[in-house]
């Protein structure tokens, strides 16, 4: 079992807060962001080689295991995008409100929901104390909604609708981690690592 701090690479505070939900079922990790004290320039081409940057960046200024994340939204019908550009799709310095219906707008012409399909990627990369790279990686299909849904989560989680029906805005943060990429990633972390 590991016992100390984890260092997340992160200044997304939904992110962040996802991600404690999760490990804090034990009392022996510390978790703590440092992403927004240090100026990344993400220049990969994949959620993996995002993932990297951040991570190594940290970790070579604290020497401590970190955890970085990289994620996005992939629409089929706009060839893959926003993808890697998710955070800054919608111009630099805006709000999730802004990237959804950004978003929205560029699909406005789409109206049969078949053709709305996507899907959400994270990778995590988890570089350990002794220097390792450890890469999880998880999708989820789902379609882009016609309107946003749900007061819950953040980034493009109003408006991607899941089988069921509901966006994933609309579940609860336990809800939400038991189906979205990001909380599969972390579980699939938290096997191999503790």
């Amino acid at each position: 079992m590991y016992k100390g701090e984890i260092v997340l690479c992160s200044g997304n505070s939904g992110k962040i807060a996802e991600i404690k939900e999760y490990l804090g079922c034990s009392k022996e990790v510390a978790v703590v962001s440092k992403k927004a004290e240090i100026d990344i320039d993400e220049t990969g081409q994949t959620f993996k080689e995002n993932a990297l940057i951040k991570a190594k960046a940290v970790y070579e200024q604290i020497h401590k295991p970190v955890l970085a994340d990289d994620s996005g939204v992939c629409v089929d019908a706009l060839n893959g995008e926003p993808g890697i550009y998710s955070a800054r799709y919608a111009g630099e310095n805006k709000t999730d409100a802004d990237r959804c219906l950004f978003l929205l707008n560029k699909m406005k012409n789409i109206t049969d929901l078949f053709k709305r399909s996507c899907h959400m990627t994270t990778c995590l990369c988890y570089i350990d104390q002794a220097g390792r790279e450890h890469f999880f990686e998880k999708s989820l299909k789902g379609q882009i909604a016609f309107a946003p849904h749900g007061q819950n989560g953040h980034g493009y989680d109003p408006i991607f609708l899941l089988p069921n029906g509901k966006c994933l805005a609309e579940l609860t943060i336990e809800e939400k981690n038991k189906v979205s990429p990001r909380g599969q990633a972390i579980r699939a972390f938290v096997d191999e690592i503790f």
